[in-house]
Protein backbone atom coordinates (compact mmCIF):
# COMPACT_ATOMS: atom_id res chain seq x y z
CA UNK A 1 0.00 0.00 0.00
CA UNK A 2 1.55 2.90 -0.69
CA UNK A 3 0.65 6.68 0.22
CA UNK A 4 0.88 9.21 -2.98
CA UNK A 5 2.77 12.47 -2.77
CA UNK A 6 1.84 14.13 -6.42
CA UNK A 7 2.22 17.83 -6.56
CA UNK A 8 -0.54 19.49 -5.68
CA UNK A 9 -2.71 22.33 -6.88
CA UNK A 10 -3.70 24.96 -3.80
CA UNK A 11 -7.04 25.55 -5.68
CA UNK A 12 -8.21 21.85 -5.08
CA UNK A 13 -6.48 20.66 -1.55
CA UNK A 14 -7.55 23.56 1.03
CA UNK A 15 -8.55 21.71 3.76
CA UNK A 16 -12.11 20.44 3.55
CA UNK A 17 -14.68 22.65 5.54
CA UNK A 18 -15.70 21.25 9.41
CA UNK A 19 -17.69 21.55 11.95
CA UNK A 20 -15.90 23.45 14.84
CA UNK A 21 -13.54 25.22 12.58
CA UNK A 22 -14.64 28.63 14.54
CA UNK A 23 -14.94 27.79 17.74
CA UNK A 24 -12.48 29.46 20.48
CA UNK A 25 -11.69 27.93 23.86
CA UNK A 26 -10.40 30.43 26.80
CA UNK A 27 -6.58 30.26 27.37
CA UNK A 28 -5.45 29.48 31.37
CA UNK A 29 -3.11 32.73 30.71
CA UNK A 30 -6.00 35.20 29.40
CA UNK A 31 -7.96 35.38 26.55
CA UNK A 32 -9.07 32.97 23.32
CA UNK A 33 -8.07 31.10 20.68
CA UNK A 34 -9.37 29.56 17.55
CA UNK A 35 -9.35 25.49 18.90
CA UNK A 36 -6.98 23.41 17.49
CA UNK A 37 -8.62 19.35 17.27
CA UNK A 38 -5.68 17.90 16.42
CA UNK A 39 -7.25 14.17 17.78
CA UNK A 40 -8.49 13.24 14.58
CA UNK A 41 -8.00 9.86 15.60
CA UNK A 42 -10.18 9.49 18.65
CA UNK A 43 -13.18 11.25 16.46
CA UNK A 44 -12.76 13.54 13.48
CA UNK A 45 -14.87 16.69 13.35
CA UNK A 46 -18.14 15.85 11.20
CA UNK A 47 -17.58 17.36 7.53
CA UNK A 48 -20.00 20.77 7.29
CA UNK A 49 -21.03 18.58 3.93
CA UNK A 50 -22.22 15.79 6.34
CA UNK A 51 -23.79 18.02 8.46
CA UNK A 52 -25.77 19.81 6.05
CA UNK A 53 -26.99 16.35 4.29
CA UNK A 54 -28.40 15.41 7.56
CA UNK A 55 -30.09 18.43 8.24
CA UNK A 56 -31.79 18.62 4.77
CA UNK A 57 -32.80 15.37 5.46
CA UNK A 58 -33.82 15.07 9.29
CA UNK A 59 -37.53 16.63 8.22
CA UNK A 60 -38.33 13.55 6.35
CA UNK A 61 -37.15 11.27 9.03
CA UNK A 62 -39.22 7.86 9.34
CA UNK A 63 -38.90 3.91 10.88
CA UNK A 64 -36.76 2.07 8.63
CA UNK A 65 -38.04 -1.19 6.69
CA UNK A 66 -40.95 -0.54 8.96
CA UNK A 67 -43.75 1.22 7.83
CA UNK A 68 -46.00 1.77 4.74
CA UNK A 69 -46.05 5.66 4.94
CA UNK A 70 -44.43 8.20 2.53
CA UNK A 71 -41.45 9.10 4.95
CA UNK A 72 -40.88 5.61 6.58
CA UNK A 73 -40.58 4.77 2.41
CA UNK A 74 -38.32 7.59 2.03
CA UNK A 75 -36.01 6.59 4.58
CA UNK A 76 -36.15 3.23 3.58
CA UNK A 77 -34.87 4.04 0.43
CA UNK A 78 -32.00 5.67 1.53
CA UNK A 79 -31.15 3.47 3.89
CA UNK A 80 -30.75 0.92 1.26
CA UNK A 81 -28.67 3.51 -0.81
CA UNK A 82 -26.69 4.11 1.51
CA UNK A 83 -25.35 0.57 2.01
CA UNK A 84 -24.92 0.83 -1.63
CA UNK A 85 -22.80 3.97 -1.47
CA UNK A 86 -20.77 2.36 1.25
CA UNK A 87 -20.11 -0.83 -0.83
CA UNK A 88 -18.68 1.47 -3.80
CA UNK A 89 -16.43 3.23 -1.59
CA UNK A 90 -15.18 0.23 -0.40
CA UNK A 91 -14.33 -1.35 -3.56
CA UNK A 92 -17.10 -4.23 -2.44
CA UNK A 93 -17.07 -7.28 -4.74
CA UNK A 94 -20.83 -8.36 -5.63
CA UNK A 95 -21.26 -11.20 -3.18
CA UNK A 96 -20.21 -9.16 -0.18
CA UNK A 97 -22.52 -7.52 2.23
CA UNK A 98 -22.54 -4.39 3.77
CA UNK A 99 -23.73 -4.58 7.45
CA UNK A 100 -24.53 -0.75 9.79
CA UNK A 101 -23.22 -1.62 13.24
CA UNK A 102 -22.19 1.51 15.74
CA UNK A 103 -18.52 1.10 15.39
CA UNK A 104 -15.10 -0.47 14.28
CA UNK A 105 -15.65 -2.54 18.19
CA UNK A 106 -19.23 -3.53 17.11
CA UNK A 107 -18.08 -4.85 13.65
CA UNK A 108 -15.56 -6.64 15.02
CA UNK A 109 -17.33 -8.04 18.00
CA UNK A 110 -19.96 -9.52 15.51
CA UNK A 111 -17.26 -11.37 13.37
CA UNK A 112 -16.04 -12.80 16.76
CA UNK A 113 -19.60 -14.32 17.43
CA UNK A 114 -19.62 -15.53 13.69
CA UNK A 115 -16.76 -17.39 14.04
CA UNK A 116 -17.06 -21.12 13.26
CA UNK A 117 -16.32 -23.37 15.79
CA UNK A 118 -12.89 -24.45 15.81
CA UNK A 119 -11.82 -20.78 14.54
CA UNK A 120 -8.31 -19.89 15.48
CA UNK A 121 -7.48 -15.98 15.31
CA UNK A 122 -4.46 -14.85 14.84
CA UNK A 123 -3.61 -11.10 15.67
CA UNK A 124 -0.77 -8.90 16.30
CA UNK A 125 -0.28 -7.34 19.85
CA UNK A 126 0.15 -3.70 18.18
CA UNK A 127 -3.56 -3.48 17.53
CA UNK A 128 -5.95 -1.48 18.84
CA UNK A 129 -7.90 -3.11 21.61
CA UNK A 130 -10.54 -2.78 19.49
CA UNK A 131 -9.13 -5.31 17.38
CA UNK A 132 -7.33 -6.93 20.11
CA UNK A 133 -9.68 -8.23 22.30
CA UNK A 134 -13.29 -9.47 21.22
CA UNK A 135 -12.10 -13.22 20.11
CA UNK A 136 -12.90 -14.56 23.87
CA UNK A 137 -14.36 -17.45 22.69
CA UNK A 138 -12.28 -18.43 20.05
CA UNK A 139 -8.38 -19.77 19.97
CA UNK A 140 -6.22 -16.84 19.90
CA UNK A 141 -2.71 -16.71 19.03
CA UNK A 142 -1.33 -13.57 19.55
CA UNK A 143 1.96 -12.71 17.47
CA UNK A 144 4.71 -10.35 18.51
CA UNK A 145 5.18 -6.66 17.29
CA UNK A 146 6.96 -6.81 13.92
CA UNK A 147 10.04 -3.99 13.26
CA UNK A 148 9.19 -4.60 9.91
CA UNK A 149 6.60 -5.02 7.16
CA UNK A 150 8.16 -8.02 5.91
CA UNK A 151 8.71 -9.35 9.00
CA UNK A 152 4.82 -8.55 9.93
CA UNK A 153 4.30 -11.22 6.90
CA UNK A 154 6.95 -13.65 7.45
CA UNK A 155 5.80 -13.53 11.28
CA UNK A 156 2.74 -14.35 10.21
CA UNK A 157 3.09 -17.04 8.11
CA UNK A 158 5.20 -19.32 10.30
CA UNK A 159 2.51 -18.69 12.55
CA UNK A 160 -0.57 -20.32 10.00
CA UNK A 161 1.69 -22.84 8.91
CA UNK A 162 2.31 -24.08 12.18
CA UNK A 163 -1.60 -23.95 13.28
CA UNK A 164 -2.68 -27.61 14.61
CA UNK A 165 -4.63 -28.77 14.10
CA UNK A 166 -5.74 -27.34 10.59
CA UNK A 167 -8.84 -25.62 10.22
CA UNK A 168 -11.09 -22.22 9.79
CA UNK A 169 -8.67 -19.59 10.82
CA UNK A 170 -9.05 -15.62 10.96
CA UNK A 171 -6.41 -12.51 10.86
CA UNK A 172 -6.93 -9.22 11.94
CA UNK A 173 -5.01 -6.42 11.42
CA UNK A 174 -5.12 -2.68 11.42
CA UNK A 175 -4.40 -0.98 7.68
CA UNK A 176 -2.67 2.28 9.79
CA UNK A 177 -1.59 1.86 13.26
CA UNK A 178 -3.35 4.49 15.95
CA UNK A 179 -0.45 4.82 17.73
CA UNK A 180 2.24 5.64 15.21
CA UNK A 181 0.27 6.26 11.92
CA UNK A 182 2.25 3.75 9.87
CA UNK A 183 0.73 1.64 7.33
CA UNK A 184 0.57 -2.00 6.94
CA UNK A 185 1.27 -4.54 4.27
CA UNK A 186 -2.26 -5.26 4.27
CA UNK A 187 -2.15 -6.95 0.48
CA UNK A 188 0.92 -9.03 1.13
CA UNK A 189 -0.72 -10.47 4.44
CA UNK A 190 -3.50 -11.05 2.71
CA UNK A 191 -1.73 -13.16 0.22
CA UNK A 192 -0.26 -15.04 3.13
CA UNK A 193 -3.39 -16.02 4.62
CA UNK A 194 -5.06 -16.92 1.54
CA UNK A 195 -2.10 -19.67 1.12
CA UNK A 196 -2.25 -20.72 4.71
CA UNK A 197 -6.36 -21.02 3.88
CA UNK A 198 -7.22 -18.53 6.37
CA UNK A 199 -8.90 -15.38 6.21
CA UNK A 200 -8.66 -12.00 6.99
CA UNK A 201 -10.51 -8.64 8.42
CA UNK A 202 -9.36 -5.25 7.87
CA UNK A 203 -9.55 -3.00 11.01
CA UNK A 204 -9.62 0.51 8.85
CA UNK A 205 -10.67 2.87 11.37
CA UNK A 206 -7.57 4.58 11.05
CA UNK A 207 -7.01 4.01 7.13
CA UNK A 208 -10.29 4.67 5.82
CA UNK A 209 -10.38 8.54 6.42
CA UNK A 210 -6.58 9.09 5.49
CA UNK A 211 -6.70 6.55 2.34
CA UNK A 212 -8.44 4.23 -0.64
CA UNK A 213 -9.42 1.40 0.76
CA UNK A 214 -10.33 -1.26 -1.80
CA UNK A 215 -11.80 -4.50 -0.61
CA UNK A 216 -11.31 -6.25 -3.80
CA UNK A 217 -8.02 -4.68 -4.76
CA UNK A 218 -6.36 -5.54 -1.02
CA UNK A 219 -7.93 -8.90 -1.40
CA UNK A 220 -9.28 -9.11 2.25
CA UNK A 221 -12.50 -10.91 3.68
CA UNK A 222 -13.86 -8.05 5.42
CA UNK A 223 -13.40 -4.62 6.82
CA UNK A 224 -14.32 -2.56 9.41
CA UNK A 225 -14.15 0.94 10.46
CA UNK A 226 -16.07 3.56 12.52
CA UNK A 227 -18.37 6.63 11.63
CA UNK A 228 -16.59 8.94 13.99
CA UNK A 229 -13.67 8.46 12.45
CA UNK A 230 -14.32 9.00 8.91
CA UNK A 231 -16.08 12.60 9.61
CA UNK A 232 -19.13 11.72 10.25
CA UNK A 233 -20.86 11.88 13.57
CA UNK A 234 -24.10 10.28 14.95
CA UNK A 235 -22.29 6.75 16.18
CA UNK A 236 -22.30 4.26 13.64
CA UNK A 237 -20.25 1.75 12.10
CA UNK A 238 -19.50 -0.53 8.91
CA UNK A 239 -18.44 -4.18 8.88
CA UNK A 240 -18.35 -5.07 5.15
CA UNK A 241 -17.34 -8.50 3.45
CA UNK A 242 -17.93 -12.21 2.61
CA UNK A 243 -21.57 -13.00 3.62
CA UNK A 244 -21.61 -16.40 4.52
CA UNK A 245 -19.95 -17.02 7.48
CA UNK A 246 -22.60 -13.81 8.89
CA UNK A 247 -25.05 -15.80 7.21
CA UNK A 248 -24.54 -18.86 9.01
CA UNK A 249 -24.11 -17.27 12.67
CA UNK A 250 -26.66 -16.71 15.08
CA UNK A 251 -27.63 -13.39 14.43
CA UNK A 252 -25.83 -10.96 16.66
CA UNK A 253 -29.00 -9.51 18.15
CA UNK A 254 -32.30 -11.41 18.46
CA UNK A 255 -35.19 -9.57 17.89
CA UNK A 256 -36.95 -7.44 15.68
CA UNK A 257 -35.56 -6.68 11.59
CA UNK A 258 -33.55 -9.96 12.19
CA UNK A 259 -36.29 -12.35 11.45
CA UNK A 260 -38.25 -12.71 8.48
CA UNK A 261 -40.97 -14.88 10.66
CA UNK A 262 -41.60 -15.56 14.25
CA UNK A 263 -44.43 -18.77 14.77
CA UNK A 264 -46.11 -20.59 17.91
CA UNK A 265 -45.39 -24.20 17.75
CA UNK A 266 -47.93 -26.83 19.31
CA UNK A 267 -45.83 -27.09 22.35
CA UNK A 268 -46.09 -23.46 23.20
CA UNK A 269 -42.37 -22.38 21.74
CA UNK A 270 -40.96 -20.36 19.12
CA UNK A 271 -39.47 -21.08 15.62
CA UNK A 272 -37.89 -18.49 13.97
CA UNK A 273 -36.88 -17.72 10.33
CA UNK A 274 -33.79 -14.78 10.15
CA UNK A 275 -33.30 -13.06 7.07
CA UNK A 276 -29.93 -14.52 5.14
CA UNK A 277 -29.11 -10.26 3.88
CA UNK A 278 -27.38 -8.02 6.45
CA UNK A 279 -30.47 -7.55 8.00
CA UNK A 280 -30.01 -10.70 9.82
CA UNK A 281 -27.39 -8.63 12.06
CA UNK A 282 -28.97 -5.18 12.28
CA UNK A 283 -31.83 -6.45 14.62
CA UNK A 284 -33.78 -3.26 16.28
CA UNK A 285 -34.68 0.44 14.66
CA UNK A 286 -31.43 1.39 13.17
CA UNK A 287 -29.54 4.44 13.46
CA UNK A 288 -30.68 5.37 9.97
CA UNK A 289 -28.86 9.35 10.71
CA UNK A 290 -26.02 7.85 11.63
CA UNK A 291 -26.10 5.52 8.37
CA UNK A 292 -26.51 8.66 6.26
CA UNK A 293 -23.66 11.02 7.78
CA UNK A 294 -21.65 7.92 7.09
CA UNK A 295 -22.65 7.71 3.16
CA UNK A 296 -22.48 11.04 2.51
CA UNK A 297 -18.98 11.08 4.01
CA UNK A 298 -17.84 8.64 1.34
CA UNK A 299 -19.46 10.86 -1.08
CA UNK A 300 -17.71 14.05 0.19
CA UNK A 301 -13.99 12.34 0.17
CA UNK A 302 -14.59 10.88 -3.16
CA UNK A 303 -15.75 13.79 -4.40
CA UNK A 304 -13.43 15.69 -3.04
CA UNK A 305 -10.70 13.83 -5.12
CA UNK A 306 -8.54 11.44 -2.47
CA UNK A 307 -5.43 11.74 -4.09
CA UNK A 308 -5.43 15.15 -3.46
CA UNK A 309 -6.54 14.65 0.03
CA UNK A 310 -3.92 12.19 0.33
CA UNK A 311 -1.22 14.10 -1.44
CA UNK A 312 -2.24 16.98 1.34
CA UNK A 313 -2.04 15.13 4.43
CA UNK A 314 1.33 13.78 3.40
CA UNK A 315 3.14 17.14 3.26
CA UNK A 316 1.26 17.57 6.76
CA UNK A 317 2.78 14.31 8.21
CA UNK A 318 6.37 15.66 6.79
CA UNK A 319 5.93 19.18 8.36
CA UNK A 320 5.14 17.51 11.93
CA UNK A 321 8.27 15.09 11.70
CA UNK A 322 10.14 17.44 10.48
CA UNK A 323 9.43 20.37 13.27
CA UNK A 324 9.76 17.60 15.79
CA UNK A 325 13.17 16.00 14.62
CA UNK A 326 14.04 19.73 15.36
CA UNK A 327 13.63 19.25 19.09
CA UNK A 328 16.00 16.98 20.61
CA UNK A 329 14.22 16.28 23.71
CA UNK A 330 11.01 14.53 21.60
CA UNK A 331 11.04 10.91 20.53
CA UNK A 332 8.79 9.90 17.91
CA UNK A 333 7.27 6.64 18.49
CA UNK A 334 7.60 4.19 15.45
CA UNK A 335 7.32 -0.06 14.44
CA UNK A 336 8.81 0.46 11.00
CA UNK A 337 10.99 3.27 10.96
CA UNK A 338 11.47 6.50 9.87
CA UNK A 339 11.25 5.99 5.97
CA UNK A 340 7.88 3.66 6.55
CA UNK A 341 4.69 5.47 4.86
CA UNK A 342 2.42 6.64 7.25
CA UNK A 343 -1.23 8.82 7.64
CA UNK A 344 -1.50 11.96 10.05
CA UNK A 345 -1.24 9.67 13.39
CA UNK A 346 2.16 10.76 15.20
CA UNK A 347 3.02 9.53 18.64
CA UNK A 348 6.22 11.10 20.37
CA UNK A 349 7.63 11.62 24.38
CA UNK A 350 8.89 14.39 25.69
CA UNK A 351 12.08 13.75 27.54
CA UNK A 352 11.65 15.53 31.39
CA UNK A 353 8.18 15.59 30.81
CA UNK A 354 5.24 13.41 32.02
CA UNK A 355 2.93 13.26 28.72
CA UNK A 356 -0.52 14.03 30.71
CA UNK A 357 1.05 17.56 31.68
CA UNK A 358 2.29 18.19 28.53
CA UNK A 359 -0.78 17.70 26.46
CA UNK A 360 -2.21 19.62 29.49
CA UNK A 361 -0.04 22.42 28.70
CA UNK A 362 -0.75 22.39 24.82
CA UNK A 363 -4.64 22.78 25.65
CA UNK A 364 -4.86 25.29 28.18
CA UNK A 365 -1.87 27.68 27.20
CA UNK A 366 -2.23 26.95 23.43
CA UNK A 367 -5.98 26.16 22.65
CA UNK A 368 -4.64 22.35 21.02
CA UNK A 369 -6.69 19.33 21.61
CA UNK A 370 -4.42 16.29 21.23
CA UNK A 371 -4.87 12.92 22.83
CA UNK A 372 -1.91 11.26 26.06
CA UNK A 373 -2.21 7.90 27.08
CA UNK A 374 -1.87 4.31 25.93
CA UNK A 375 -4.12 4.92 23.06
CA UNK A 376 -6.90 2.04 23.76
CA UNK A 377 -3.53 0.03 22.51
CA UNK A 378 -1.69 -1.14 25.53
CA UNK A 379 0.87 -3.61 24.67
CA UNK A 380 1.89 -1.40 21.11
CA UNK A 381 2.75 1.47 23.86
CA UNK A 382 4.63 -0.56 26.46
CA UNK A 383 6.63 -2.36 23.48
CA UNK A 384 7.16 1.10 22.13
CA UNK A 385 8.26 2.68 25.27
CA UNK A 386 10.64 -0.24 26.37
CA UNK A 387 8.43 -0.55 29.53
CA UNK A 388 7.74 -3.93 31.84
CA UNK A 389 4.04 -5.51 31.59
CA UNK A 390 3.58 -4.15 35.09
CA UNK A 391 4.92 -0.58 35.10
CA UNK A 392 1.61 2.01 35.82
CA UNK A 393 0.00 3.04 32.69
CA UNK A 394 -4.35 3.62 31.77
CA UNK A 395 -5.51 4.17 28.51
CA UNK A 396 -6.61 7.62 29.40
CA UNK A 397 -3.67 10.13 31.86
CA UNK A 398 -2.05 7.71 35.18
CA UNK A 399 -1.99 9.14 38.53
CA UNK A 400 1.23 10.67 37.99
CA UNK A 401 1.99 14.00 38.93
CA UNK A 402 3.31 17.03 36.51
CA UNK A 403 7.44 16.29 36.24
CA UNK A 404 7.22 13.06 37.36
CA UNK A 405 7.74 10.14 34.90
CA UNK A 406 4.65 8.60 33.28
CA UNK A 407 4.10 5.58 30.92
CA UNK A 408 1.83 6.94 28.37
CA UNK A 409 2.73 9.26 25.44
CA UNK A 410 1.42 12.03 23.08
CA UNK A 411 -0.62 11.58 20.13
CA UNK A 412 -1.25 14.33 17.45
CA UNK A 413 -3.07 13.44 14.72
CA UNK A 414 -4.54 15.38 11.58
CA UNK A 415 -6.48 14.89 8.20
CA UNK A 416 -9.01 16.40 5.64
CA UNK A 417 -9.98 19.46 7.62
CA UNK A 418 -6.60 20.50 9.52
CA UNK A 419 -5.44 23.94 8.40
CA UNK A 420 -1.85 24.94 7.95
CA UNK A 421 -2.07 27.40 11.02
CA UNK A 422 -3.40 24.62 13.47
CA UNK A 423 0.02 22.77 12.19
CA UNK A 424 2.06 25.74 12.85
CA UNK A 425 0.48 26.65 16.31
CA UNK A 426 1.85 22.79 17.49
CA UNK A 427 4.95 23.04 16.36
CA UNK A 428 5.75 26.60 17.89
CA UNK A 429 4.08 25.16 20.84
CA UNK A 430 5.72 21.79 21.44
CA UNK A 431 9.20 24.12 20.85
CA UNK A 432 8.18 26.81 23.46
CA UNK A 433 7.06 24.50 26.04
CA UNK A 434 10.62 22.91 25.63
CA UNK A 435 12.43 25.84 25.57
CA UNK A 436 10.64 27.83 28.33
CA UNK A 437 8.29 25.00 30.33
CA UNK A 438 4.85 25.95 31.24
CA UNK A 439 3.71 29.01 31.97
CA UNK A 440 1.44 27.81 34.55
CA UNK A 441 1.34 25.48 37.34
CA UNK A 442 -0.73 22.26 37.03
CA UNK A 443 -1.87 19.57 39.31
CA UNK A 444 -3.62 16.04 38.74
CA UNK A 445 -7.21 15.67 39.50
CA UNK A 446 -9.23 12.59 39.18
CA UNK A 447 -6.38 11.01 37.06
CA UNK A 448 -6.24 14.01 34.82
CA UNK A 449 -3.73 16.78 34.69
CA UNK A 450 -5.50 20.23 34.85
CA UNK A 451 -4.39 23.92 35.28
CA UNK A 452 -4.34 24.65 39.11
CA UNK A 453 -6.84 27.58 39.21
CA UNK A 454 -5.63 28.67 42.06
CA UNK A 455 -2.37 29.85 41.07
CA UNK A 456 -1.04 32.74 39.15
CA UNK A 457 1.16 32.20 35.80
CA UNK A 458 4.23 31.72 36.75
CA UNK A 459 5.77 33.73 34.00
CA UNK A 460 4.13 36.69 31.97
Amino acid sequence: MSVTTAALDPSVCAPLPVLGQDVTVPLVTGGEVVYAALDYAASAPALQRVWDDVAAYAPYYGSVHRGAGYLSQLSTDLFENCRRTVAEFLGCRAEDQVVFTRSTTDSLNLLAAALPADCQVFVYETEHHASLLPWRDARVTYLDAPRTPAQAVETLERALADRDPYGPALVCVTGASNVTGELWPVKELAAAAHAHGARIVLDAAQLAPHHPVDIAELDVDWVAFSGHKLYAPFGSGVLAGRADWLREAEPYLAGGGASRKVSRRADGGVDVDWHTTAARHEAGSPNVIGVYSIASACKALTEAGFDNLVAREQELVSRVREGLAEVPEVQVLSLFGDDAPRVGVISFVVRGWNSSHFAAALSAEYGIGVRDGLFCAHPLVRTLLGSDPQDPGECGAPEAEPGERSLNAIRVSFGAGTPDEHIDRFLRAVSELVRDGARWNYRTEDGRCVPDRGEAARTA
